[in-house]
């Protein structure tokens, strides 16, 4: 057994298996300059209004062309192309040509989970008056 699988099994598991293989092949406590920047990215990704209306599109649909998603999400083709353009560059997307088509899907189910976690964290957890002062902005 090597020191970091020792390591590994000895310590309580930490918010996720992934959070345990990182430290396991770092041997560091913290995150890894990589990670810093890896979860900087995604969570950058996602915010932006026009983005999160199309991860919640395509987390109800598994998969759309632009004009689908412009329908879904009330905006300009033009505006969608742009963010989905970011968003397949971070691999949070993919899109598949089909003829003179492209539809996009969620890259995997780790985006769609996150994305319903943090649905879920804003209807449980946000404070009341932050959920009334975004309905007014709205």
């Amino acid at each position: 057994m090597s020191k970091s699988e020792s390591n590994v099994a000895a310590t309580p598991t930490r918010c996720c298996p992934a959070m345990d293989k990182m430290m396991a092949e770092h041997d560091q406590e913290g995150l890894p300059h990589w990670a810093v920047e890896c979860l900087n990215r995604l969570f950058s990704s996602l915010a932006d209004p026009t983005r999160l209306r199309i991860i919640h599109a395509l987390a109800n649909n598994d998969r759309l062309n632009v004009t689908e998603l412009a329908n879904h999400t009330g905006l300009s083709v033009s505006a969608i192309s742009h963010q989905l353009r970011l968003l397949r560059d971070r691999f949070l997307l993919n899109a598949d040509r089909e003829g003179r088509a492209v539809y996009y899907s969620l890259a995997d189910e780790h985006v769609r989970t996150l994305f319903c976690i943090g649905i879920e964290h804003a209807y449980n957890d946000c404070n009341n008056s932050l959920r009334r002062e975004a309905e007014r902005k709205s």
